[in-house]
């Protein structure tokens, strides 16, 4: 096998193990109605907490409470690719990254 080629491989499982370390401590927030369900997820896409306020609580109107839990939770995991992409320098991962 090539000796550069395989001192590559090593430097990129280097980088990328690197990266995974930063990502796993990148916490990103986002929050729907006005702050009312709060979502943190790491760079890892991994959801750490979701916060509801009280006051958007009403049994009968769970479909409302549920579209700003959605919403809040795709706004966190676009902004956690986002950073993943921006810490992996363009390297593209299925799942990982946009």
């Amino acid at each position: 096998m090539n000796l550069s080629l395989l001192n590559q491989a090593r430097e990129l499982k280097s980088k990328l193990n690197q990266a995974q370390r930063e990502l796993s401590n990148t916490i990103v927030e986002a929050s729907s109605g006005k702050g009312a369900v709060k979502v943190t997820i790491n760079g890892q896409q991994k959801i750490q907490s979701i916060k509801i306020s009280p006051q958007v609580i009403n049994p009968d109107k769970a479909e409302v409470l549920e579209e700003l839990v959605l919403k809040a939770v795709s706004d966190a995991i676009t902004q956690s690719q986002k950073v993943a992409a921006k810490c992996l320098g363009g390297i593209k991962f299925p799942g990982l990254t946009k």
